[in-house]
């Protein structure tokens, strides 16, 4: 049994992972951490990490970047794996989170859906057949509750399609300028409305064909999933650096 510290437990995510685990027999919802108080009372809770008081396995973190430093001290501290699924990090706080990654393990990803990764590995395979004779465009589409824009997901395209078409450069808005489209860019758009869970569109448009590869995610649970699953994989791993590709290479 995986017992679990759930960072953010009181937002929509946090809920969605909650009811998760509690129908899954390999994980365990220990304590949540929280500015707010959960309506769920089945657990310990703490409104930072600084006051938590439990014994447990590893650290899911659906919650703010603010919270990375407290996280990461109590993690660092107590040699606790993390599931690290915020997005929205600065350079610098993911430059935290990679040297953390030396000393304890952490499982960094900016989509935890296993459909979104295949996505990803599409993409860049993509991108390495067409090379430079098609443009590439990424459309992110979520409520209007999110905060950050682009989405983590988006760069995750972004970043895997650059790791084949080398010199890329990210546009994210072209109304202030006028000028072709040069052939290293990558476009990335951003839709924010009502209570879209996650879309995303990646685009190569070359001369007479147009191939587009999009992924439709209908509810938050696959993301929870995707979170638990990780949290099960990384118990008793050594320090390093995981994502989605070293937990499917398990299965």
């Amino acid at each position: 049994m995986t017992e679990i510290i759930l960072s953010g437990c009181s937002g929509k995510m946090g809920n969605t992972i909650i009811s998760c685990a509690a129908s899954r027999s390999d994980c365990h919802i220990a304590a949540g951490v929280d500015i707010f108080e959960p309506a769920d009372k089945s657990f310990a809770y703490a409104s930072s990490f600084s006051d938590l008081e439990v014994e447990a396995d590893v650290i899911i973190d659906f919650s703010n970047p603010a919270v990375l430093d407290d996280l990461l001290d109590y993690a660092l501290k107590n040699k606790m794996p993390c599931i690290i699924c915020t997005t929205g990090y600065s350079d610098e706080q993911r430059a935290k989170i990679f040297k953390a990654a030396k000393e304890i393990p952490v499982f960094y990803s900016g989509n935890m859906s296993l459909g979104i990764n295949l996505i990803i590995e599409l993409a860049k395979k993509a991108a390495s057949v067409f090379g430079d004779d098609f443009d590439v465009e990424i459309v992110e589409q979520h409520h209007n509750q999110k905060l950050d824009a682009p989405s983590g997901t988006a760069l995750m395209i972004a970043d895997a399609v650059s790791s084949v078409r080398k010199d890329s450069e990210y546009v994210y808005d072209r109304h202030a300028y006028r000028k072709k489209r040069e052939k290293r860019e990558i476009g990335i758009h951003s839709v924010r409305g009502g209570n879209i869970v996650g879309e995303h569109e990646v685009i190569f448009a070359g001369t007479d064909e147009v191939l587009t590869i999009s992924h439709s995610a209908r509810s938050k649970a696959v993301f929870a999933v995707g979170a638990l699953n990780a949290a099960v994989f990384i118990k008793g791993k050594l320090a390093g650096l995981y994502n989605m590709s070293d937990l499917l290479a398990e299965k």
